[in-house]
């Protein structure tokens, strides 16, 4: 328990918000009540007291409560704001999340629902004074308030007191899985220590263990000095193994080095230690690659030794707008302009589009859009067609691949096959276009070109055009 967990209750209506108050003494919660806007605030600037949560009413005798959010969250920075409302609406839970509340929650005849909510916002607190290195990780784009989020940060915050355990970040393709390798980075390892990300797609295959483990001098042709490689440069930082899933040839040796932490240059004989912790990344179904052959069921144990999985954005509810304003606010403080909050309009048609792109998709509509806009206000007409056409079925468009979900009709791989012909198509063969529409580096396009064997039988054009 932490006992200096405080909660503010803010309703006017005094018999709930006193249920509340004692429903959550009996956990080990103080909670100071308020019942107008104006005694909230007194209460938030009233000593040096700091409110965890602040349970805040939508309708308050004075004014709006959503109104006072920012007023309170600059007297009690960090506090988590949630909205209680009789009655819920679209537009007014937008506006709540735009305003900085973390949650919405619609009032019932039970308290229950509330009390959840303060004690998983105490058990995030609990978890981040224990991680002691665990701040908010603002910078590092690291936000959310959706529970799986909250459940990635509380998984990062375990592993960061083990800096050598190897983790493995599972997820779609934008998710951040490189921003949660950082963040980790940041938690775990020396301030000053190195965070070295290695690209497995990009590694050619005269030189991945050059790259990957250094070499001596002579030890091959070119080999003009020695020099050392990702895991040594990462000294007792973090080495990241980006697309672990399209590593080929070095499997069994990574297998070795992560069993028996060391690892020889090429051409040496001497075993230098490895300090620095793994984290292997991947977006690909690691256990199906397993089935098929393509992936050691031994590396893949290895390396799963602490699991964590990023969510896809379009899981994430509310994290959409809260991510949506951290870029606005980013891009026209780097693009040095004067750009508003993001108005409920454009935050309900933010909030309708899947990102098939994730975050970094949402990263791009937001940068674009502040670009776009002529005045201080991002509009509607500054987002893509894409997503405004969200709210309704998707227009079919030359090229569009059909799927057909029968039994045994078609699979990953010979869908895989199909999107990557259709986006040759597309783009004339113009591979770094090609891998632009399919979300994946060029690096990538070009191996799973080579994988399925489209180099010999691609119509589009000449196979080795558009590089």
């Amino acid at each position: 328990m932490n006992p200096s967990f405080r909660v503010l209750v803010v309703d006017d209506e005094e018999l709930y918000a006193r249920a509340i108050g004692i429903e959550l003494g009996r956990l080990g919660i103080h909670a100071d009540l308020a019942f107008c806007c104006s005694e909230a605030l007194a209460r938030a600037d009233a000593g040096p007291s700091r409110y965890q949560a602040i349970l805040l009413d939508h309708r308050l005798p004075d004014q709006e409560g959503l109104r006072i959010i920012p007023q309170l969250l600059v007297r009690q920075p960090g506090a988590a704001v949630v909205v209680m409302t009789a009655y819920h609406t679209i537009p007014d839970a937008v506006q709540a999340i735009r305003r900085g509340a973390e949650d919405y929650i619609v009032k019932e005849t039970s308290i229950q629902t509330i009390i959840d909510r303060v004690l998983e916002i105490r058990r995030r607190e609990e978890v981040r004074s224990a991680a002691g290195g665990w701040q908010e990780l603002h910078h590092l784009d690291l936000l959310g308030r959706s529970p799986s989020m909250i459940q990635v940060m509380e998984q990062l915050a375990k592993i960061s007191k083990s800096p050598q355990t190897t983790v493995l970040l599972t997820g779609e393709t934008g998710v951040g899985k490189e921003v949660a390798a950082r963040a980790l980075h940041a938690m775990s390892q020396p301030a000053d220590s190195p965070f070295v990300a290695v690209d497995c797609v990009a590694l050619p295959f005269n030189l991945a263990e050059s790259l990957l483990f250094g070499h001596e001098k002579g030890s091959f042709t070119g080999a003009d000095q020695a020099r050392a490689g990702a895991f040594e440069e990462a000294g007792d930082g973090t080495v990241l193994l980006d697309e672990i899933g399209d590593m080929d040839e070095l499997q069994s040796k990574l297998l070795r080095v992560l069993e028996s932490r060391v690892f020889t240059r090429v051409g040496s004989v001497r075993e230098i230690q490895l300090r620095a912790r793994v984290i292997a990344a991947t977006n690909q179904d690691i256990e199906a690659l397993v089935e098929q052959g393509r992936f050691r069921h031994d590396l893949y144990q290895r390396l799963c030794v602490f699991p964590v999985h990023i969510p896809a954005l379009r899981e994430r509810g509310d994290d959409i707008l809260l991510l949506a304003e951290h870029f606005r606010s980013f891009f026209a403080e780097k693009l040095g302009r004067d750009i508003a909050p993001i108005s409920d309009e454009v935050g309900q048609c933010l909030a309708g589009y899947s990102y098939p792109g994730n975050v970094r998709e949402l990263r791009n509509i937001i940068e674009r859009a502040v670009i776009m806009s002529d005045s201080n206000q991002i509009e509607l007409r500054h987002l893509p067609r894409r997503v405004l056409a969200a709210d309704g079925p998707p227009a079919p468009f030359p090229g569009s691949v059909p799927v057909d979900f029968r039994p045994g009709v078609d699979t990953l791989e010979s869908l895989e096959k199909r999107m990557i012909r259709h986006a040759l198509a597309q783009t004339g063969n113009v591979k770094t276009e090609a891998a632009r529409l399919l979300g994946i580096s060029r690096f990538q396009l070009l191996r799973r070109i080579e994988r399925h064997g489209l180099k010999s039988d691609d119509k589009t054009g000449n196979p080795g055009s558009g590089s």
